[in-house]
């Protein structure tokens, strides 16, 4: 299980919100300077989020491409990710993995045509779907819109056409309250997918029960902020 650092972007800094709300926002400085100190620290792959395109309210992608352009590791990004076009735009970018979110929920309803002509195209390997999920359901629009779709269901459908999931756990997400591990076990075991884990790590406690749940990942943002939980896990 690698762990994954979180740059999530507003307003062009680098910021962290708890449940997903814009006015919990706190910054935490430059997000290239942020994701440079990372890469030194260490980081094998980069979790970067447009928060202000994801909410529709703004647009960071210049930061993005800067990020992308500066750093040596792997960058996996989301947010604002709505269509065809703009996922080719940021895999353009030498972005390595795109996170597909609202897209893939608003292609539910299609069988994920859509997105099975991306895996075709790009192949599956630059695609992961995210999880959003508050009380086993999904999420969408930057997690303010009810969908219905029990997350299983929703990850299911998804079979060969996607490399992996980003599961985030809404309800704990920057409350560095720990996690739901008996939902979060669940999720990881409905797919024979790889699972990158978000939401409520706080200890080294938590990283060692997700290790031996099965994750492939884990994202952690606001306990490494915060000095909560150092980047090395041991």
């Amino acid at each position: 299980m690698i762990i994954i650092p979180a740059v999530d972007i507003k307003g062009g800094a680098c910021v962290q919100l708890v449940g997903g709300k814009p006015d919990t926002a706190k910054a935490y400085g430059d997000p290239l300077e942020v994701s440079l100190r990372w890469q030194l620290a260490g980081a094998k792959l980069l979790h970067v989020i447009d928060l202000d395109a994801a909410l529709g309210v703004g647009d960071n992608s210049d930061i993005v491409a800067l990020i992308c352009e500066r750093l040596e590791v792997p960058v996996e990004f989301g947010g604002g990710v709505r269509d065809s076009g703009s996922v080719e735009r940021f895999l353009g970018l030498g972005i390595d993995r795109v996170i597909l979110g609202t897209f893939a929920v608003e292609d539910y309803v299609n069988d994920f045509k859509r997105l099975n002509r991306l895996s075709e195209t790009f192949g599956r390997d630059r695609l992961l779907v995210a999880v959003d999920s508050r009380g086993g359901e999904i999420v969408a629009r930057g997690w303010q819109e009810e969908t219905g779709i029990k997350t299983t269901e929703f990850m299911d459908k998804l079979g060969d056409m996607v490399w992996g999931f980003l599961y985030t756990d809404v309800r704990v997400e920057g409350r560095m309250k720990g996690i739901d591990l008996k939902r979060t076990t669940g999720v990881v075991e409905s797919t024979d997918l790889p699972v990158v884990v978000s939401g409520g790590v706080s200890s080294k406690d938590d990283l060692m029960l997700l290790e031996e749940a099965g994750a492939w990942g884990v994202v952690i943002g606001k306990a490494l902020y915060e000095g909560k939980l150092s980047f090395l896990k041991d």
